[in-house]
């Protein structure tokens, strides 16, 4: 997913920020890159009398991973990081019960993915590749268009990607490929992409803080990544930026709409205080704040973009659509081929 959960560490974000003196305790179970205000969660948590803990654990997979497991014995009462390509499987397993938030009503048909409400929308973002404009610039180069150019030669040695069963934006990625060239078309594009010297590395943060030129000493000037990272990039940046030194790759059929849900675990003892939860992700107060936290676009049609976003962050007109229904009949078969072609 975006992720910007190192300069929230290096800002003094902690892990677990909230008093558990509070008499009533729910636990949010979410994935590394999670972030929201302390004071907005100061104010839900003083007008409902209770403490909030967030549980993070690791990437969106490896969350869902411990959430199915710990299914007979729930480690929270909320998960929050379940994406429209993990799904099936958070689905398929039976952990999350229905909630009908009277919220639903702002959010657009298209975010609304599961008809039973066990999974409600907060928020999405396109996964797409990005770029180093100074380091093409320097070399009289024009940076890629679309997907299609990281095969051509001109482009060998150049892209950075993260494993598709290690990463959420690994596996958009992987889906991107699938939509754009087929179910058949993909492998061989992968093939020649293995063929142009691509480096594949575990997840984001690796591939954006140790490879990507413009965020590192690294020497590749095209990652993986989100459309919305060059917003981040400024947001974060210590000097005043009027331009974000990275670029996004948007052109119709090169990104994938990573949709964010938020669902209440079947084990929990506090469904309503559960519900409250819910309710406060998709409250205007908490989506207004999505885009500077987890520079994702918030699922409310009625929240407001701060002007920083709206300047410098991007969304596809034309992503790539793969119900997710397809994705976990498919997911693994398609896995075992990537590997085929892009690790061997």
């Amino acid at each position: 997913m975006r992720r910007w959960i190192v300069l929230f560490l290096l800002a003094g974000w902690p892990a677990m920020a909230f008093s558990e003196s509070s008499q009533k305790v729910i636990t949010i179970m979410t994935h590394e890159s999670f972030s929201v205000s302390k004071e907005i969660v100061a104010e839900f948590e003083a007008r409902n009398a209770v403490t909030l803990r967030f549980l993070k654990a690791g990437d969106a997979g490896a969350a869902l991973n411990q959430a199915i497991l710990s299914k007979a014995h729930p480690m929270a009462d909320v998960f929050f990081g379940v994406d429209n390509a993990l799904m099936g499987r958070a689905l398929k397993s039976g952990i999350f019960v229905p909630y009908a938030s009277p919220h639903l009503a702002d959010i657009p048909v298209s975010l609304k993915l599961d008809g039973e409400n066990r999974l409600l929308p907060v928020d999405y973002g396109d996964v797409c590749i990005n770029y180093d404009p100074e380091w093409f610039q320097r070399r009289h180069l024009a940076p890629p268009k679309t997907i299609d150019d990281l095969i051509l030669p001109a482009y060998a040695g150049l892209c950075v990607v993260e494993h598709p069963a290690s990463s959420s934006p690994g596996l958009a990625f992987l889906l991107t490929t699938i939509g754009r060239y087929g179910e058949t078309g993909f492998v061989e594009y992968w093939k020649k992409l293995q063929a142009s010297k691509v480096l594949v590395v575990d997840g984001w943060k690796e591939a954006y803080w140790g490879n990507f030129s413009a965020a590192s000493k690294g020497n590749r000037p095209i990652v993986v990544s989100y459309a919305t990272s060059p917003a981040a990039e400024v947001y974060f940046s210590k000097k005043e930026m009027d331009k974000a030194p990275t670029a996004a790759v948007t052109a119709p059929g090169c990104a994938f709409r990573q949709i964010e849900f938020v669902g209440i675990l079947s084990g929990t003892s506090q469904k309503a205080l559960a519900e409250q939860v819910v309710d406060f992700f998709l409250s205007l107060r908490f989506q207004d704040g999505i885009p500077l936290q987890m520079f994702m676009y918030p699922a409310r049609k009625s929240a407001k973009l701060p002007e920083l976003f709206v300047k410098h962050a991007a969304a596809a007109e034309k992503p790539v659509d793969i119900p997710w229904e397809k994705i976990e009949a498919n997911r693994e078969l398609w896995l075992d081929r990537w590997a085929d072609a892009a690790l061997r």
